[in-house]
């Protein structure tokens, strides 16, 4: 039974699996990143709603200027700034030129047009009153309503873009600026920290080593072993390991083994355990048997006795109706035999009483098998303590995790030492990195840059915070005119709708004609300056949109940069930043931005392999190799000792299968006595009831006196009664001293039988299969405690290198992405750009863009605004 739970438990709880489990949260190595401080944050387009606006100005500016860039100008202005020709500057800036004579044009005709209005006003012939009235006056005024206010919106938005764009410039300027000798600072910081910085990555290898050491031994304890076999001794306690290689590889062991040991054993008790059971029964049948004989012997003589006398008495004439129990008492004679006791005469003596039948076999013959035999094989057994030996195996297989701490104890502490021998390889990669040396030139031209930029970009802050203020003043002076057409039309019209008579005065009206004239009067002394700071800034951020932004978009830049004889001795990129000299800045700009390390483009004495320092088998070889090198014997285990063996291999070969315990079993179907004492007995006291009752019946009660002789009546008979009461009693005293004995003997009888039936056809292949099972296991253990060890270890192998992989691609991640990185170059140049061109450059053209457009609109407002003075004003001459 025990071995059947045991194999259900096994097939629901199945062995642990041979594949390495997985690894959890904990098997991810976190390492800081602690140089977040002295990278470059990257910049980016940040979308507004003024897009659009942008992308415009861009599109005018593509058609201004749709020439390419001025290669042989740049070569010719770097290296022989004399030799420009200014045919060559006018050729390539045409679009510009053309746009400087529109606003020479403008800044002349305007003020000498408000020169000839102000002297026709003083000559009253324009801005006047209108000569006579006509019917299409109203709708005229009205369009010319309708034109000014329109021309004034448009005024308006453009004025407030002019004042958005403005303001944003001011914002962007002042960090924008600042960000060039702080993007500059940052770098050489970047690049003076790259020592400290590998050292500090390679001193994080502390980080796997710890967890490897970790993962190698622990912290011991001592907790109840989580499962015994069933029967074992449960108080079995055996010490943990918390996280450490040893204990993992014997509890695992211990767990993929203990379902094929367990049942072993379990078997093994089972089979020492059938042994004391069985020869427990056997001497139980043995003896019973011959319990049974003697008392057989014992009650024949009595039984037959007390028969012979029974039938006399009820063969008595004077029994009355004693005829009907007379046939039962003539089958009063013994039942079952279970052997002889001993020996006697061949002729067996005569029967008392000629009608009793003859009782043959009692002394002569058995009826079932003899177990002497049996027994006689089993005497001695079991010479061997079983409950000692499963004790003593299952002792040993739970010792299996401290034998494993204690073989690998070793190993363990040699692990540890090629992990100290480890962490010196790993302080190689900053030994040997040869940046320090070839950063200088590098450091020194940032150093300069931000020097020689300061004075710049002092400059341009304060031509700025001028532009600002003029910027602001003039977007003002728009708001004034455009206050003053709102203010006249207002007013004009409101006169116009109180005037009676077109001919009458109206002080509103005029005032309103009067407003209009300040506006215009402002339009014609300021368009000048107007045109004047539209044209200054348009010139200064049409070339840096077109000239530097987009073709630092397209690349171009870099492209003159890189082609030889473009720059001057003086200004060779590649020299004074020590790049490799079969690279150039655009292939450096993108090897940078992909994110490739400082020492993969300056230009090396000895080539620098970082992926070949950063080769796991370079720092795991030795680590990797003792563990796949040891071995060891953990799994010796002996469940079944040769004296064991012999003791299930005699009590196999006992014979017990050979005994027909059928015969018992048929045999214990006959009653002890073949009648029924306690029936028997009871009619006897009915009987006895019946005389002295005075029944008639019996064959002596009447004889036949003939028919003339008078009938007698019944006689009562005593003394029948009396010896009919003394049989019931007797019976009753036999049945209950004699027989009732005998058959307790027959029912313990029969629970040796049936077990012992039950037993012997199985009892070989049991035996059998134990002994075989037994065997097998003692055969197997050790090899799959082999198996279970290189898994383990294979395992544990595996973890471990990930640990190294991982800091490794840390390491080769840190170097190229942070510590020893090119990418803050790469990201360097495009915060230059996007602050240079998306950030100051867009607001700066949509707020010449802006103010150009109120400049060109103030023209057909001075000429609405003119022209509607008239209606504002009564008509001199009437006609109907």
């Amino acid at each position: 039974r025990a071995a059947g739970l045991l194999l259900a438990w096994a097939l629901l709880h199945p062995a642990a699996s041979q594949q390495c489990h997985p690894s959890g949260p904990g098997g991810v190595l976190r390492f800081t990143d602690r140089h977040a401080e002295i990278q470059v944050p990257a910049l980016h387009r940040v979308p507004s709603s003024l897009d659009p606006l942008y992308g415009l100005v861009r599109r005018c500016l593509d058609l201004i200027q749709q020439n390419p860039l001025p290669t042989e100008l740049l070569r010719t202005a770097l290296n022989d700034p004399g030799s420009v020709r200014t045919s060559q500057v006018v050729q390539y800036e045409l679009g510009y030129v053309v746009c400087a004579a529109v606003a020479l044009l403008f800044t002349v005709a305007v003020p000498v047009a408000g020169m000839c209005f102000c002297y026709c006003r003083s000559r009253r012939r324009c801005g006047g009153r209108l000569r006579a009235h006509r019917r299409s006056l109203g709708c005229r005024r009205r369009c010319l309503l309708a034109c000014l206010s329109f021309t004034s919106l448009i005024i308006l938005i453009s004025v407030t873009c002019a004042f958005v764009t403005s303001q944003r410039v001011k914002g962007q300027m002042e960090p924008g600026l600042g960000a060039v000798p702080s993007t500059l600072r940052t770098l050489r910081q970047h690049l003076a920290n790259v020592p400290q910085g590998v050292q500090m990555v390679v001193d994080k290898f502390e980080v796997p080593r710890k967890q490897i050491i970790s993962d190698l031994g622990g912290k011991q304890g001592t907790g109840q072993h989580p499962e015994l076999a069933p029967g074992m001794d449960d108080a079995l306690t055996v010490p943990r390991c918390l996280a450490g290689l040893s204990r993992s590889v014997g509890l695992s062991i211990h767990a993929q083994l203990k379902a094929m040991t367990y049942a072993a054993l379990a078997d093994l008790q089972d089979r020492a355990g059938d042994l004391q059971t069985s020869l427990h029964h056997l001497q139980i049948l043995h003896r019973t048997a011959r319990a049974l004989a003697a008392a057989r012997a014992e009650l024949e003589p009595a039984l037959r006795e007390r028969r012979r006398r029974v039938v006399a008495l009820l063969d008595d004439p004077r029994c009355t109706s004693c005829a009907s129990v007379l046939g039962r008492a003539r089958g009063l004679e013994l039942g079952a035999d279970y052997g002889k006791v001993g020996t006697g005469s061949c002729t067996p003596p005569s029967p008392p009483h000629p009608a009793a039948p003859r009782i043959t076999g009692s002394f002569f013959h058995s009826k079932v098998p003899s177990v002497e035999k049996v027994l006689k094989a089993l005497a001695g057994l079991p010479r061997s303590d079983f409950a000692e030996m499963i004790r003593q195996g299952n002792g040993t297989f739970n010792s299996i995790p401290e034998l494993a701490v204690e073989r690998m104890a070793q190993v363990i502490q040699d692990l540890r030492g090629d992990l100290a021998r480890t962490a010196e390889k790993v302080q190689s990669i900053a030994d040997g990195f040869p940046l320090p040396d070839y950063t200088r030139p590098v450091s020194e031209a940032l150093a300069k840059a931000e020097e020689r930029s300061q004075p710049y970009l002092r400059e341009v802050q304060r031509f700025e915070h001028y532009r600002w203020i003029t910027g602001t003043v003039l977007c003002s002076i728009i708001l004034l005119i455009l206050l003053c057409n709102v203010t006249g039309m207002a007013l004009g019209a409101y006169g116009l709708s109180k005037r009676e008579d077109p001919s009458d005065y109206e002080c509103r009206g005029e005032a309103g004609a009067k407003f209009l004239l300040v506006g215009v009067g402002l339009a014609f002394l300021f368009s000048w300056l107007l045109i004047l700071l539209v044209f200054a800034t348009f010139l200064v951020g049409g070339n840096i949109q077109t000239l530097v932004c987009r073709n630092w978009v397209n690349q171009e830049i870099y492209k003159f940069i890189d082609t030889p004889g473009n720059l001057p001795p003086s200004m060779n990129l590649t020299r004074q930043l020590n790049l490799r000299r079969d690279s150039n800045l655009s292939s450096t700009y993108r090897e940078c931005k992909g994110g490739a390390g400082l020492w993969e483009v300056l230009q090396l004495d000895s080539s620098y392999d970082l992926d070949e320092h950063l080769k796991a088998p370079k720092y795991t070889s030795d680590f990797q190799k003792r563990l796949g090198d040891f071995t060891a014997n953990l799994g010796d285990v002996r469940l079944l000792r040769s004296e064991g063996r012999q003791d299930l291999e005699t009590f196999a070969r006992s014979g017990m299968d050979e005994v027909d315990y059928g015969r018992f079993q048929e045999e214990m179907k006959n009653p002890v006595v073949q009648t029924s004492l306690p029936s028997l007995a009871r009619n006897l006291e009915g009987l006895q009831k019946m005389q002295v009752s005075g029944g008639a019946g019996g064959r002596g009660a009447f004889r036949a006196q003939g028919p003339c002789s008078p009938r007698r009546a019944p006689q009562r008979n005593s003394t029948v009664a009396g010896r009919l009461a003394a049989e019931a009693q007797a019976l009753w005293h036999m049945q209950n001293s004699t027989v009732q004995s005998q058959e307790a003997l027959v029912a313990k009888l029969g629970e040796s039988v049936q077990f012992l039936s039950r037993l012997a056809p199985h009892l070989k292949e049991r035996v059998k299969r134990t002994l075989a099972s037994t065997a097998s296991v003692e055969a197997r253990l050790p090899v799959q405690a082999q198996q279970i060890l290189r898994q383990e270890l294979g395992c544990f192998t595996r973890k471990e290198l990930r640990y190294f992989a991982q800091y490794l691609s840390w390491v080769g991640q840190m170097l190229r992405e942070d510590v020893a990185s090119c990418q803050p170059l790469a990201t360097a140049l495009d915060n230059g750009r996007v602050i240079l061109c998306d950030r100051i450059a867009d607001p700066w053209n949509a707020f010449w863009f802006s103010l150009g457009c109120c400049t060109f609109f103030l023209i057909p407002n001075i000429i609405f605004a003119i022209r509607l003075t008239k209606h504002f004003r009564p008509i001199r001459n009437r006609l109907m």
